[in-house]
This record gives structure tokens, sequence and C-alpha cells, in this order.
């Protein structure tokens, strides 16, 4: 049977993506690739802190348990072309074909054109431009990196880790947060920050190892209202302890709070979707189809609304966040339409050979 709660784990952890950007564009701590603040204090950035610290992570959980239930089904050799094809290309070559329109957007936002010599030929420029535009992509390529590394391990590894985690209690599923915490100490780029080696790559393997059992998320449903409540807290006191600190930066990203925050946060969402969110109906279907697209594309449809807000209006931040919220996913969705149905654009961007393929 299919696991619908982990679609919809997917889907609406994507679309909360979609609105933490809305947040984050006009944000006053993180400086890379944003509008910037209205005001020197701006508490709706606490929503940042209470997202930041976990929602990566538990998409990489839920592709490490995808991982582990595709290669029931196929060959590694299968798997290798699938992830290859729907997460290798399009955060390749899909950057040279269309990211430099989200490159454009970010260097004009951050006046970078200004920086750049007069005589600069105009093929750099443009390459300039579009790796500056991988923008959200840098989850296809480590997600990529991380099922290369699973072929590896599947290869070798026979089954008998994945057997034995069968029945890890609740204590231990609790105090897999001291791995958690302490791969998220090492194999952090030190630029380019969202690029955490450890931290996502625990994730991913513990989603292939010990969440793919559904005894072990059924053993957290049992336990759902102590974990939620746990959650509230851990988020409550690392936004208060954290907030005005950059939540993307070392030491706030890998601090105790903000790992214990995650942690809980992760184990409650499991439980909470397994008991409540376990169900499919035509909105499920619409949004599984395409939630890969709308996070590929929705980041271009709100840079482009706010930058040109900022630029050319004195609209009130209600109003801007109101009409770059709105940009943002109707330019996602509809951008996703219109590019999964040309070809040879649609695999390059979106990973789809065929118009009736969808990536999940």
């Amino acid at each position: 049977m299919r696991k619908h709660y982990l679609d919809n784990i997917r889907w609406a952890t994507v679309l909360l993506v979609g609105l933490y950007h809305v947040i984050y564009i006009y944000n006053g701590v993180a400086v890379f690739g944003v509008i910037g603040p209205f005001t020197e204090v701006q508490y709706q950035d606490g929503f940042l802190y209470l997202c930041s610290p976990w929602f990566m992570l538990l998409l990489f959980i839920v592709a490490g348990i995808s991982s582990r239930l595709y290669l029931e089904k196929h060959t590694i050799k299968e798997f290798i072309k699938s992830r290859t094809t729907k997460l290798l290309v399009p955060s390749t070559i899909g950057v040279f074909i269309f990211g430099w329109a989200q490159g454009y957007i970010s260097m004009k936002m951050s006046n970078a054109f200004e920086t750049l010599p007069d005589n600069i030929p105009i093929v750099i420029k443009y390459i300039i431009m579009s790796l500056s535009g991988i923008g959200v992509l840098w989850f296809a390529q480590l997600l990529w990196l991380f099922s290369m590394l699973l072929a590896i391990v599947k290869k070798f590894e026979k089954g008998k880790l994945f057997d034995h985690t069968k029945n890890i209690n609740i204590i231990l599923l609790i105090l897999l947060v001291i791995p958690v915490f302490l791969s998220g100490l090492v194999l952090n780029t030190p630029m380019v920050t969202v690029y955490r080696f450890g931290y996502y790559g625990m994730g991913f393997f513990l989603g292939y190892f010990v969440f793919a059992h559904e005894e072990v998320i059924d053993r957290l449903v049992k336990y759902r209202y102590f974990l939620i409540a746990a959650a509230a807290v851990f988020g409550t006191v690392f936004t208060v302890l954290r907030f005005g600190q950059n939540y993307g930066e070392a030491p706030c990203y890998n601090c105790v709070e903000a790992v214990a925050f995650a942690w809980a946060m992760c184990l409650a969402v499991f439980a909470g979707f397994k008991k409540w969110f376990n169900k499919s109906n035509k909105l499920t279907q619409f949004m599984i189809k395409r939630s890969f697209g709308f996070y590929v594309l929705h980041y271009l449809a709100l840079s482009s609304a706010a930058y040109v807000l900022h630029t050319y209006t004195q609209l009130p931040p209600v109003a801007m966040y109101l009409i770059t919220g709105i940009a943002t996913f109707a330019g996602g969705f509809l951008l996703n339409e219109i590019i999964s149905r040309i070809p040879i654009i649609r695999w390059c961007v979106l990973g789809i050979k065929k118009e009736k393929e969808n990536v999940r």
C-alpha cells in the first residue's frame, strides 16, 4: 500500500518552504539574495526561526524513506538512472537552461552587476548569472549525491542493518538526536551554508535505515502528543534565545537548541501525519504531481515580484508580503504547468521525459 502520509508530508513541506521564502526575502538577518527588511526589528521573522532548523532535514528523511521503498521494487541501476534524471539534470543542465533568469534577478537585488568589469565577455556574464541562479536546487544536488552514496552502500549492505532497526524503541528514537547533532558539526561549507553534508546526509540515511520501517512510525504515533509538545517547547526556546542572530549560519544553525527543536519537530510531523493525514484525495494527488516543479520554480516568481515591488513601488509592508505571496504560489504553479509541457526544456529543468510524466 502507498504511504499517503509521506506524500502529504512532502508537498505540505514544500508549500511551507514557499511561505518561508516570502518572509525570508524581506528578512533582517540573512542578507544573501534578499531584498532586506522594512524595519530594524521585524517580529514576523520569528516564523523563519520556527521553520529553518527542521523543514529541509525532514525532506531529506522523507527522501531516504522513499529511496528505500523505490529500491524494494527496482534495481540499483534503475535507481541511479531515475535519481540522475530527476535530480542531477535539473540542478546542472537546468541551471544553464533556465537558472540564468533566477541569477539575473538575484544579481540585480544584490547590485552584483555594478561590481562586474564593463568589458566582461557576454559568455562569462551568462555563466556567472547561471551559477548565481542555482538557488533552491542545492537540495537536488545534495540529494543526488546522497543517492549515489546509497547506491554504493546498497551493493555491500545486504539488509542486516535495516533489519536491526525495526524494533528501535521511542527512547532510542529520541536519542538519535545525538548523532544528528554531531553530524551537524562537520562537513559544512564555509561560504554557501546550505550545503550541510553531514547534517542532511545523516537525515537521509536515517530515513533509509530507520524511518522506512512502518513499525517505527507507528511507535511515534503512540507518543504524538508528547512529541508535539516537545517540539513546541524547543521551538519557543530556540526562537527566543536566538532571535536576531543569523539562523542560517554557525553557531546558530547547529546549536543544541536548534537541533533539539529540529529533531523533535521531525518526529512530531511523522507521528501527526501518520495519524491524521494518511489519506488521499483530488487535492493531494494534484499537489503530489506538482510539488517538485513548484519547489524548483517558485523562487523565480517570488524574487521577481519582490524586486519589482521594491524597485518601482512604495507599498506598505503588508501589501508587499501579500502580493509577493500571491506571485509565489500562482507563479510557481503556472511556471510548472508551462515548462512541464515544453519538450526537451521540461527534461532539462524538471527532469520530465514525457508530458504525461511528472516528478514525485
